[in-house]
């Protein structure tokens, strides 16, 4: 007879590999700590400053975090998270985007023992959230109440911000004008939200950081278009801020046009004088004497025939204005922009004491001063030599990092006890 077979059992042994998910783990916190380690040595009053060569060929020395890791091409995920976290902490305080990511590192490195030990991410996880809410309570403890009416603290904090920057030795020029800046366009009711974009840096080659000023008005980084002999300075300034072109118009559709005949190339010639002719006596019969004209695309913005009849209506003009810088500038002048001839009215110009073209270095820049009604903006006019200009372009809140730290002052608040900063933040250095 046939052995009768034991019968098989239903309990099956299967076997999990949890060793490729330790593997993707350990990748993941070593390549952050490698983005840690890269600005580790720039920290600090003491830090070095990183030379960054870009893909263009641009040459950039900075120690400010968020320029460096801006600049590394980071691929992988979780460093891409520390680019962001740096970027938040840039947005969210204006300094600090080194120590973040360096703390963070840190983190994560003594994060990988622990993981070596056999605990469980979740538990660390929940340690890490539970420490870091110790940590404020520590913080909000040590913090003293800050005002902003106190000007020489929040000048203390913008040059303790400045230590660690390139223009460390012009803390004690820098740092009052960024305070003062930053206290222009701040609303007291409002102290904790402080918008950056409303302080706009001229950057103009030539002098040193000595001559940086601070301007009560706007400055633009571009001379009068004065071809056909237009003034240059104007008083009682009635500015206008258009978006239309004081030019001939063109066809819808790319075609053109052949005139054989003198008589109807002479009719086309008085019909152009004609029409640039109309739409200047419609500006000047509201008593605009200074014209922003805002960059064109589609055509010439303004002609060589349009600058002269403007020039003989006696009326500045600056063209090229950019497209971004609108917004600024009619919050400014607390005007409006005029998107056609037909909706040209006074009640949408803006007024000032003074504009004029003023002699700048190698260069020239014009002058808005004396705003009536002016927003809740201001202007610096930051000088450079060449060297500084080439190693620094691209890193402009490190060249101003006092007007961020400034800014960070103002902005800085701990849970509900007001508005508070560190001791050693204050401290006189």
């Amino acid at each position: 007879m046939a052995a009768v077979s034991a019968p098989r059992s239903s309990k099956t042994e299967s076997y999990i590999d949890n060793k490729r998910k330790e593997d993707i783990r350990h990748a993941n916190i070593k390549a952050a700590c490698a983005v840690a380690d890269a600005i580790r040595t720039s920290l600090g009053p003491k830090g070095m400053d990183k030379m960054i060569s870009t893909a263009s060929g641009e040459v950039i020395i900075t120690n400010d975090g968020a320029t460096i890791v801006n600049k590394m091409e980071v691929l992988q995920p979780a460093a891409k998270m520390l680019v962001e976290l740096s970027k938040s902490q840039d947005t969210a305080a204006g300094d600090g985007t080194t120590t973040v990511v360096v703390i963070a590192g840190s983190l994560l490195k003594q994060c990988l023992t622990l993981l070596s030990s056999g605990i469980h991410p979740t538990v660390i996880s929940d340690s890490l959230h539970k420490a870091s809410i110790k940590a404020v309570d520590v913080l909000t403890a040590m913090a003293v109440p800050l005002e902003l009416t106190d000007r020489d603290s929040l000048i203390k904090s913008a040059s303790t911000s400045l230590n660690s920057k390139v223009v460390s030795q012009y803390s004690s020029l820098l740092a009052p004008l960024a305070v003062d800046a930053v206290l222009t366009v701040v609303d007291p009711a409002k102290p904790d939200l402080v918008d950056l974009r409303d302080i706009k840096i001229v950057k103009k080659l030539g002098g040193t950081v000595d001559d940086t000023e601070m301007v009560r008005g706007l400055v633009f980084d571009k001379k009068v278009s004065h071809a056909a002999g237009g003034p240059t300075r104007v008083e009682n300034a009635k500015i206008a801020v258009i978006q239309f072109q004081i030019s001939p118009p063109k066809t819808d559709i790319e075609q053109s046009i052949v005139v054989s005949d003198y008589a109807q190339m002479d009719r086309i010639l008085k019909e152009e004088r004609n029409y640039i002719l109309g739409m200047i006596k419609k500006i000047k019969a509201t008593g605009c004497n200074v014209l922003l004209i805002q960059k064109s695309i589609l055509r010439d913005a303004v002609t060589d025939l349009s600058l002269h009849y403007l020039a003989k209506a006696k009326i500045l003009v600056i063209k090229d204005v950019e497209r971004d810088e609108i917004e600024f500038i009619t919050k400014t002048l607390n005007c409006l922009p005029i998107a056609n001839i037909e909706h040209f009215k006074v009640e949408k110009l803006g007024y000032a004491d003074l504009v004029e073209e003023v002699s700048l270095g190698d260069g020239k820049i014009v002058k808005i001063t004396g705003i009536k009604d002016m927003g809740r903006t201001t202007t610096a006019c930051s000088r450079r030599d060449q060297y500084r200009n080439q190693c620094e372009e691209g890193a402009d809140h490190e060249y101003f990092g006092g007007e961020r730290g400034a800014a960070s002052a103002c902005q800085y608040k701990c849970h509900d006890t007001g508005n508070r900063v560190c001791p050693d933040v204050i401290e006189d250095r």
